[in-house]
């Protein structure tokens, strides 16, 4: 049996008291539900008041902010094992590499990729924060925003040619993005990576722009638009029933 070190133990039987009582609990109240002397439940208050994992508040103590960031930390790493389990699904379903994006505070970012061995995501050879004018995902998330921000975001990553067939100038890119419909998904061929086309949908996710994607090698074009309209339809079906956290 592995050392299981006493004094760790005792700490956090006191932790999951204090957090047992919304508004706190003093001490002597404390060291009995957590079965411990007295003595001892104050050395680990203490100790942990100092490292603020708790409070002490008016003679009784409380959940700091040390311990409050734990917490946070256990519902990200939650939230993302959502996103990751739907993008698995979303694969499996349509067949193809999925990704999920957001724009937030000024840039693009990737939260999740699903992909398998036999069906690779695309090798993000050049970043994709700075080439959203290049790929599918950029290009949608760029589309959701107004004006002001898309300049902001051009004049940080200008508009400039990462393969051959990336659209040759800011002007090009717009007219494509005032030429799509709401919900249209966006197309790319080759424009962010070469024997690569991709197709992004527009994503529901409160005020944030968020998009889903999906990529196939060249030789599979002609199914683009069905595997992209089949994640739509997937995405729609699960999206009544599932909030994607954008909190990543």
């Amino acid at each position: 049996m592995p050392t299981l070190i006493g004094s760790v133990q005792r700490a956090l039987r006191l932790l999951e008291a204090v957090g047992s009582h919304s508004e706190g609990a003093p001490a002597k109240q404390l060291a009995r539900e957590a079965g411990l002397p007295l003595p001892t439940a104050y050395h680990l208050l203490r100790t942990l008041t100092h490292e603020n994992y708790l409070r002490r508040e008016g003679g009784v103590f409380v959940l700091g902010a040390a311990a409050g960031r734990l917490a946070g930390g256990g519902l990200q790493q939650k939230r993302r094992s959502m996103i990751l389990d739907s993008l698995a699904h979303f694969r499996d379903a349509v067949g193809a590499p999925v990704y999920f994006a957001v724009f937030r505070e000024g840039e693009i970012e990737l939260v999740g990729v699903s992909d398998t061995p036999a069906s690779p995501a695309v090798e993000e050879w050049a970043d994709f924060r700075a080439t959203g004018h290049a790929h599918a995902i950029g290009q949608c998330l760029l589309a959701q925003l107004d004006e002001k921000t898309r300049r902001d975001y051009y004049e940080r990553h200008p508009v400039e040619a990462v393969t051959q067939y990336t659209v040759r100038d800011q002007r090009a890119l717009e007219d494509r993005i005032g030429s799509l419909g709401r919900m249209e998904p966006v197309t790319e061929r080759q424009e962010y990576a070469l024997g690569t086309v991709c197709a992004a949908i527009p994503i529901t996710a409160g005020d944030t722009a968020a998009t889903m994607a999906i990529s196939l090698p060249l030789h599979q074009q002609e199914r683009l638009l069905y595997v992209v309209d089949r994640l739509r339809s997937e995405v729609g079906a699960l999206l009544s029933t599932l909030s994607f956290s954008i909190s990543i």
